[in-house]
């Protein structure tokens, strides 16, 4: 079964892009841009802490629904929505696991109102000299972890993320071609059944 770090790594996969500029982004623009981001859909490449790779398609429909599915040979689907994360495997008649929304990143990012100027949130807020580098948690729960998140301009956009567990491991996430806008069905965001084939 999805370890822990892996959920709270896809909770928030959001968009890319090309662009190239010379100056971090200031806070309350990166929070607009979440808070602007109402649908979207794509691709990831995920490099876990092993070092293993995987791939998927995410769809995203904020406030609060995300859905992750992984391509062959891995058989998991991650949904977060009704303030929960569901992590089920179609090769197991076993129940999907469920993890509280509020316990992973995903829900900085899956918020009504992201606001990345709260006291203690952000942790780190840096340029590389390509991108604006933010490491965010959740200021009332720091033990849950971090997301460091790297957003480029012109049009701001997020390009990858990693997640730090509270277990010391890590997982990357790069973002792909995203499709912005549009219309998402709500079925799409249904908590996963038991398999009983």
């Amino acid at each position: 079964m999805i370890r822990m770090t892996r959920i709270a790594t896809f909770a928030l996969a959001l968009l890319t892009g090309q662009a190239a500029w010379a100056d971090k982004l200031p806070l309350g623009t990166i929070s607009g841009y979440l808070n602007d981001l109402k649908t979207a859909q794509g691709s990831f490449t995920q490099i876990n802490d092993d070092g293993s790779i995987s791939t998927g398609t995410i769809y995203i429909k904020r406030p609060g629904k995300m859905r992750f599915e992984y391509n062959a040979p891995d058989s998991a689907l991650v949904v977060a929505s009704a303030n929960a994360v569901y992590v089920a495997d179609s090769k197991s008649n076993q129940p999907p696991e469920t993890y509280p929304l509020r316990r992973t990143p995903l829900s900085l990012i899956l918020a009504r109102n992201v606001n990345l100027g709260k006291a203690n949130m952000v942790v780190g807020h840096d340029f590389d000299g390509t991108a604006t580098i933010v490491t965010a948690q959740d200021p009332e729960n720091p033990e849950y972890g971090s997301i460091q998140m790297k957003f480029t301009d012109n049009p701001v956009q997020l390009r990858q993320w990693v997640v730090n567990d509270d277990g010391g491991g890590q997982t990357t996430v790069i973002l792909g071609e995203m499709k912005v806008g549009g219309s998402l069905s709500n079925r799409l965001f249904d908590a996963p059944r038991r398999n009983t084939d």
